[in-house]
């Protein structure tokens, strides 16, 4: 029998698919449940990894007292990842939230709150975590290649949330237009737009390449689309008690990222005291500049070592070792990335530079 039983918690966001993926191709876990209210959201999944229909489920308490498991996956909307984790800590099992962390800070810390007493594990997976050239990046910044990391450019976005499925399956233009009129991902009660929806990444993982550092200020501008109630592009300024940093968002690249890098490149370039690093999202290289060696120079890309390969296999390594959870994973380096989400949505809404909302 596997060693970790684990179930998927709501299908709303498309990257329940992949995460169940990873769980299936895990040696040691196994897919003990799914379940969402809507049964048809769950078909794809049903048929991809084999799901008998005694294990698919419509009412979350009768998913979680059947099939007692030892994991959680939550994909749910992000406004409603604080009323799930709450239900989910009532079980005394792990969390991990695919990103983004959650609707405002104060969902966040409710998060931590409902979670702490369990001793369980509350996980946020940030996928960009496992880019094999974002984890080189992290390896050079710590080894001190760079000096003092002192400013960050990051550029996230995609086509849009609806130009894929689990496993990078494409939509048709026709039938994201179809769709977004209902689709969560473009209303704003729901915690939709591509703030929210990206600004985590390069908060977050900025936040790791800074060991922690928050800013002290953050300014933020979002365009305004007749007929669309939530942002499409954002451009975030942080200013640290050193340097400033630039955390740009887009929904509407010129194509997507995994397939063909748009102009802007997604990715981060990460200047520091002593040298620079671009890192573009899924490279085979690193591009690098030091004081010795100042003519940019590429660098190959680290595996991930066993146990870090994945959000899956790095959550369950902890659990194995009782280790605790580290780098854009833990909720405390989250939360510093939701601090500066926060601030900057409220700094679009009021149009002006806000101290760091905490």
């Amino acid at each position: 029998m596997a060693r970790f039983r684990i179930v998927g918690i709501s299908f709303d966001h498309m990257h329940m698919g992949d995460l169940l993926r990873l769980v299936h191709d895990h040696p040691e876990a196994e897919i003990a449940g799914i379940f969402d209210p809507d049964r048809a959201t769950m078909q794809r999944a049903v048929e991809a990894f084999g799901i008998p229909e005694h294990n698919v489920f419509t009412d979350f308490d009768t998913c979680m007292k059947t099939t007692r498991p030892d994991l959680a996956i939550l994909c749910a909307a992000t406004a409603d990842h604080a009323a799930y984790t709450r239900r989910l800590a009532s079980y005394g099992v792990h969390v991990l939230v695919e990103k983004p962390f959650a609707a405002s800070i104060k969902d966040a810390r409710a998060m931590i709150a409902a979670m702490q007493p369990t001793g369980r594990y509350l996980a946020i997976n940030w996928p960009l975590r496992w880019v094999q050239s974002h984890a080189t990046a992290k390896r050079l910044v710590d080894e001190g290649m760079i000096g003092k990391v002192i400013e960050i450019h990051s550029y996230g976005g995609n086509r849009g949330p609806l130009y894929h499925l689990a496993d990078k399956i494409e939509v048709s233009r026709e039938e994201v237009e179809r769709q977004k009129p209902g689709s969560w991902w473009y209303k704003r009660a729901s915690g939709g737009g591509s703030l929210l929806d990206y600004l985590g990444y390069g908060a977050t993982l900025g936040t790791w390449y800074r060991n922690g550092e928050a800013p002290l200020e953050v300014t933020c501008v979002t365009d305004e689309t007749p007929g669309i109630e939530v942002d499409q592009h954002a451009i975030t300024i942080c200013r640290y008690a050193a340097g400033l940093s630039k955390m740009e968002t887009r929904w509407g690249t010129f194509t997507d990222p995994w397939d063909i890098q748009p102009q802007p490149k997604c990715g981060f370039i990460l200047v520091g005291t002593e040298g620079t690093i671009a890192s573009w999202d899924y490279a085979d290289h690193v591009t690098v500049q030091t004081r010795t060696h100042p003519e940019p120079h590429p660098l190959p890309v680290d595996p991930l070592p066993v146990g870090e390969r994945n959000a899956i296999d790095y959550v369950l390594s902890c659990i194995a070792r009782n280790e605790p959870l580290a780098g854009p994973l833990d909720p405390a380096v989250s939360l510093i990335g939701q601090c500066i989400v926060d601030t900057a949505a409220q700094s679009a809404r009021e149009k002006r530079s806000l101290a760091l909302v905490q």
